[in-house]
């Protein structure tokens, strides 16, 4: 059985960080293992509060995933500090694990900011030179690229930026849906019309990370994922008074 890493942020909801990440990874039936960087009290409407674990209590979990079952791929969601960052970072240079996916998580949907200020320029001068994908959005795609993105050309203008800025050693996907009428995701998939939006981020990096671990090339990956995500949009779950979770189980043959 493949392995997958998650290095992220609790969503105590469920919808969003390692609780999407491990549903991801299950539904591809891959091993899911988590690594906890902060947890967060959360819901379907907002962001209630965030309490980080310590450098040296992230950098323990760390040291027992790698030295004990070591992943296939990683993916790596919320970490919203600079000694958080130097910690992954040094780990990952440390064991060298194939396949990091990062997710550059700046912003939760409902608007709340999920790293520090400070924390910006650690995670695009350390961590982003070691992934092998980064996935993010049109609104941290431009403070990644410094440009504003209003059309589908921009977006791709602000990935070769982005790529040029980590001197084109890392995939970059820009991933639509935010302030563009396009969820193109630079692959020119159809938009869905569902409100229900909470956790698509970290979902689609976790499937991506999960295609990796399975041996698929970087394209096919970021298409694959991109089609379980539409998927489990699709399903049109329901949950909660505001931006609701995925169906992260729809194509598991469940019997009830």
């Amino acid at each position: 059985m493949k392995k997958v890493l998650t290095i992220a942020g609790s969503d105590c909801s469920g919808g969003a960080g390692i609780q999407a990440d491990l549903k991801t990874m299950m539904a591809h039936k891959v091993y899911g293992m988590s690594a906890i960087t902060s947890l967060t009290a959360q819901n379907t409407t907002g962001v209630y509060g965030i309490s980080d674990v310590t450098p040296d209590f992230l950098a323990n979990e760390l040291e027992c995933i790698f030295d004990d079952i070591f992943p296939d791929a990683v993916k790596i969601g919320m970490v919203s500090n600079s000694a958080l960052i130097r910690t992954i970072a040094d780990k990952l240079k440390k064991y060298k694990p194939k396949n990091i996916v990062l997710d550059p998580v700046m912003v939760s949907t409902s608007g709340s900011r999920l790293l520090e200020e400070e924390a910006s320029a650690s995670l695009i001068n350390i961590l982003m030179p070691l992934a092998d994908i980064i996935t993010p959005n049109i609104p941290e795609a431009e403070v990644l690229s410094s440009m504003k993105i209003s059309k589908s050309e921009d977006m791709v203008e602000a990935a070769k930026v982005i790529s040029d800025k980590l001197d084109g050693r890392t995939a970059v996907l820009v991933k639509g849906g935010h302030d563009l009428n396009t969820a193109n995701d630079l692959l020119y998939c159809e938009r869905i019309n569902n409100d229900n939006t909470h956790g698509t981020g970290c979902t689609l990096s976790s499937a991506i990370a999960c295609n990796l671990a399975m041996e698929n090339d970087m394209a096919s990956a970021v298409e694959n994922a991109k089609k379980y995500i539409s998927g489990a949009l699709k399903d049109g779950l329901n949950l909660g008074k505001g931006s609701g979770p995925l169906n992260h189980a729809f194509w598991l043959d469940i019997n009830r």
